[in-house]
């Protein structure tokens, strides 16, 4: 059998390493890290709490603040095909979690999250508190309050679109940014 073999000079490999390292500061480095570890985190400890993988997650938690959306916005929300979002609608739905209502309109379906859903939801938001919390331990009162200064003008930079601000803030607890720097105007 002949297996392809692709030679690599490994002083270009070296010379792109070097350059792109080069090129990056150590705050940038830093929030790069911070960034993966922090979603790293978040994504196992809602997995502990709700054993599904994907945006099924976020999409109880969107729910939760703006009940009433169409498969359509939850579908630009999450960043998800039609067809991936009817399923996992269905699917939540399937586990009571999500039940179908009549829109305004009639043209579309309403989706609202059921009690068992809204439990649901608060349990992820507990959960997502406390790794959040867990990643600010150590940081005194000041720190926090201009760290969080920082974050809200990093923020801004952010969302190219009206609904990507939705998409930054799927899994935000809203109520808690009474003074959002991206809000949303999109749902």
């Amino acid at each position: 059998m002949h297996s392809a073999y692709i030679y690599v000079n490994p002083a270009v490999v070296e010379f792109m390493r070097r350059a792109y390292i080069a090129n990056m500061d150590r705050t940038t480095n830093l929030l790069g890290a911070l960034a993966l570890a922090v979603t790293d985190r978040i994504k196992s400890g809602l997995k502990k709490t709700f054993d599904r993988s994907g945006e099924t997650a976020a999409a109880i938690v969107v729910l939760g603040y703006a009940p009433g959306l169409s498969v359509e916005i939850l579908r630009q929300v999450l960043d998800l095909s039609h067809p991936g979002t009817v399923r996992l609608i269905d699917r939540l739905e399937e586990d009571g979690l999500v039940e179908r209502r009549k829109a305004a309109d009639n043209r579309a379906v309403a989706l609202h999250l059921t009690p068992k859903g809204g439990k649901l939801r608060q349990q992820l938001m507990d959960r997502r508190l406390d790794t959040l919390e867990a990643a600010l331990k150590g940081l005194t009162a000041d720190e926090r309050l201009v760290l969080g200064d920082l974050f809200a003008k990093i923020l801004t930079n952010l969302p190219e679109t009206e609904m990507a601000k939705h998409r930054i803030c799927r899994l935000c607890a809203v109520p808690t940014c009474s003074d959002c720097p991206i809000p949303g105007r999109a749902i």
